[in-house]
């Protein structure tokens, strides 16, 4: 009779999961790496996987721990883009966002950067980029600019403090007067497509109720994955033609594997 092989032991299988684990952050670091050196601003993935980034700007806020919850409930990965000037008010955010999230900088005031005095353009970008590492323990390596208002020179300092650039390929809106639940999730569900990035904020209660009832429910249907940035660039990285025609290049369609 065949020897039946054993079951595999628990520490193995924590091992395995924990290799597991290590590859991914490995080859997300090495992504991270290779788009900071491209030095382009990042609107969208390939399109080749059903991967979509859902992205969260203005934190940390009050409604930064229900959002966590929600996205914890649909097995749903994000990127949180902080601004520093609130950290001294929700201190342990950070952390808790991490088991669900990346966490990237969105300046120290929320400031219009282009124009700014040199100096104060470093402090807006370097000093929440140190502090939010601080809090957190993991190094920041994604960066999005206030109001979508960026130039050379702040794609430049982005880049020198080791940080991607990161726009958007669909605006939800929720950030537009008279924004509510139904209009932010019409407007994502009628734009999204497999390579999206998703913008969003945290500190809007009609932007949860979005999220929680109907976006993540619509990318289940269509069998989109919500993960973060850093996920969406190490499994689904746009090409450098698609990198250089910035926006224009998320509207050309890829065929998505399966």
């Amino acid at each position: 009779m065949p020897r039946v092989p054993a079951p595999p032991s628990r520490a193995h299988v924590a091992a395995k999961g924990t290799e597991s684990t290590w590859a991914a952050t490995t080859a997300q670091a090495r992504a991270l790496r290779r788009f900071t050196r491209l030095g382009l601003p990042v609107y969208c993935g390939a399109g080749r996987k059903r991967l979509v980034a859902l992205t969260f700007d203005d934190g940390p806020g009050p409604y930064s721990e229900r959002m966590i919850r929600i996205l914890e409930l649909g097995h749903a990965k994000a990127t949180f883009f902080l601004v520093g000037k609130e950290l001294a008010h929700w201190p342990g955010t950070p952390r808790r966002e991490l088991s669900v999230a990346a966490l990237g900088d969105h300046t120290w005031t929320h400031s219009y950067l282009p124009g700014l005095p040199a100096a104060d353009l470093v402090r807006e970008l370097r000093r929440p980029q140190q502090v939010i590492a601080g809090i957190s323990g993991e190094p920041v390596r994604l960066f999005r600019p206030p109001y979508e208002a960026t130039d050379a020179t702040v794609a430049h300092k982005a880049r020198a403090l080791g940080m991607v650039e990161v726009l958007w390929s669909v605006d939800s809106t929720d950030s537009a007067p008279g924004a509510n639940t139904a209009r932010i999730a019409r407007n994502v569900d009628r734009l999204v497509r497999p390579g999206s990035i998703v913008l969003l904020h945290e500190n809007r209660g009609q932007t949860l109720a979005a999220v929680r009832y109907w976006i993540l429910p619509f990318l289940a249907r269509r069998h989109l994955q919500p993960v973060s940035v850093p996920e969406l660039l190490a499994s689904d990285p746009p090409g450098l033609a698609r990198l250089r025609a910035g926006l224009r290049g998320c509207l050309q369609r890829a065929r998505p594997s399966r």
